[in-house]
């Protein structure tokens, strides 16, 4: 049955449906492309265009006017209204046997506080939240959100929301500015009745300057939340910086770092490292820094097996803050279906001097530029969870750093899930400075091994770091690196 709304006098009538196939939204994004670009409609009445934080906050949907609501089905949807910083449009179509309908806006679904309520005008939404009982049978909760320009973000069981994902990342960190695609329509696909957390579908059909694209996701809420994503991307232009499957998170500070920090906390952030599998089948583990400069590293690789920003300090011990809890966020790992060939994951990482800001971001950069008027699909496989769903050997579990004298840099790395009875070989290396006092050793108090060394730097203001353990020419651990600035 699709979506309906009882008709009042003065309301239009309901829309009418249209068919629905599994390439309406392919076929969308490929017309589009051959069209000028229209930017998203921001346009709001004032008293909503300009909203507080905490007057946006009012704006509170009305659960009972929930996508499904009363329905035997496992799942419910709540609207975003516009306003704030949120204040453009997408538009929501249910999907139901074959045939869409869109979902139309309307002032009694959301609860408005003190703010002027609007009349029956066509305002749309600004995005939407997906509900499941994801903890317990008894209560919906909320399992992911896409909100703003094309972000999404997700949580699974036990943990809370953190960093995002993206529909693309264009132009990121270039001089002449980045270019933000959005999400302009989406289609959700009505779940079959029953009590079951069957898999859910959602399109989405994106817009920008340089491309347009169609998204299918396929989401399986759990203790780890898959988005099984299809994406085809249809350029307007040649894009040569373009980032698929890219994820944005929060960095701020921790043991590598605090050195301009004035905080009572021991560390702050929604992800501390970029965990990469290689198409070699190297792990590589990049710790992450809060940057003096932008900086931008890329890793070249060819078949990459995944991908992912991870969240690795998991106790309240860790961060100590009651409010935040950081050590439930969410760790994201992106793995590719099919061969993506040659290419860069390339990480981001902007300055900030707050942890309201997101500063850090990876994705895949294709060696291939991609060319006008021609058809690129990709596909993969977000996965979020506590931790990347693929065995990796023994982890950096934490990246201390600390002043010596004369300029002297102390390094220490804290290695888990590694036998203390083995005599390993001390791998550690730099492009630039000298490497002092080095040094391996189990850790009987916390199990596992510590890494240490100094790094003499010299005139030297950014050196590249890399250390690991080896038997023989096999690696112990995952490789640590770091690109220590002053």
């Amino acid at each position: 049955m699709p979506w309906l709304i009882a008709c009042r006098p003065g309301m239009a009538a309901e829309p009418a449906s249209t068919p629905f196939s599994a390439t309406t939204v392919r076929d969308a994004a490929q017309d589009l492309s051959a069209k000028p670009f229209q930017p998203q409609i921001t346009e709001l009445p004032g008293y909503l265009s300009k909203l507080s934080y905490d007057q946006y906050r009012m704006l509170r949907f009305n659960k009972a006017q929930a996508l499904w609501h009363g329905m035997k089905i496992p799942y419910q949807v709540e609207f975003n209204h516009r306003g704030f910083i949120y204040s453009g449009r997408v538009d929501v179509n249910e999907v139901v046997d074959g045939r869409t309908q869109p979902i139309p806006y309307r002032p009694d679904m959301f609860d408005f506080g003190s703010v002027q309520r609007p009349t029956n005008e066509d305002l749309g939404f600004a995005g939407f939240r997906l509900h499941a009982p994801l903890n317990r049978a008894d209560y919906f909760d909320e399992v992911c959100s896409f909100l703003g320009a094309s972000y999404f973000r997700a949580v699974a069981k036990g943990l809370t929301y953190g960093l995002s994902a993206r529909g693309l990342a264009i132009k990121t960190a270039d001089p002449a500015g980045e270019e933000f695609p959005y999400f302009k329509t989406f289609w959700i696909e009505r779940p079959k009745p029953g009590r079951k957390l069957e898999p859910i579908t959602i399109h989405a059909l994106l817009d920008s300057p340089s491309c347009t694209a169609s998204f299918r996701f396929v989401i399986t809420p759990g203790t780890d939340t898959v988005f099984d994503t299809q994406v085809t991307v249809f350029p307007r232009v040649e894009m040569t910086q373009v980032g698929i499957a890219p994820l944005t998170s929060m960095f701020f500070f921790d043991s590598n770092d605090r050195t301009r920090t004035n905080d009572w906390r021991p560390a702050v952030h929604d992800s501390d490292g970029l965990l990469m599998l290689t198409g070699r089948g190297e792990t590589l583990w990049r710790a992450l820094a809060n940057p003096r400069a932008l900086q931008v590293s890329s890793f070249m690789d060819k078949s990459p097996r995944g991908y992912g920003l991870m969240q690795r300090k998991r106790t309240l011990d860790d961060y100590q803050d009651l409010e935040s809890h950081y050590e439930t966020r969410p760790a994201c790992w992106v793995e590719p279906a099919g061969d993506w060939g040659e290419g860069n994951v390339v990480l981001v990482e902007i300055p900030t001097d707050s942890e309201t800001n997101d500063n850090i971001v990876a994705f895949w950069r294709p060696k291939q530029v991609l060319q006008a008027k021609i058809a690129y699909n990709f596909a993969y496989r977000l996965h979020w969870s506590a931790g990347a769903p693929v065995k990796t050997p023994a982890p950096v579990t934490a990246t201390m750093i600390g002043a010596g004298s004369n300029g002297i840099r102390n390094f220490v790395l804290n290695i888990s899930g590694l036998q203390q009875d083995l005599k390993p070989r001390l791998d550690v290396t730099s492009d630039k400075g000298k490497l002092l006092n080095l040094l391996m050793q189990p850790d009987p108090l916390q199990g596992g091994w510590r890494i240490s060394f100094d790094l003499d730097p010299g005139r030297e203001t950014l050196v590249e770091l890399h250390a690991r353990l080896m038997q023989g020419d096999v690696p112990l651990t995952e490789t640590w690196m770091y690109r220590w600035t002053t």
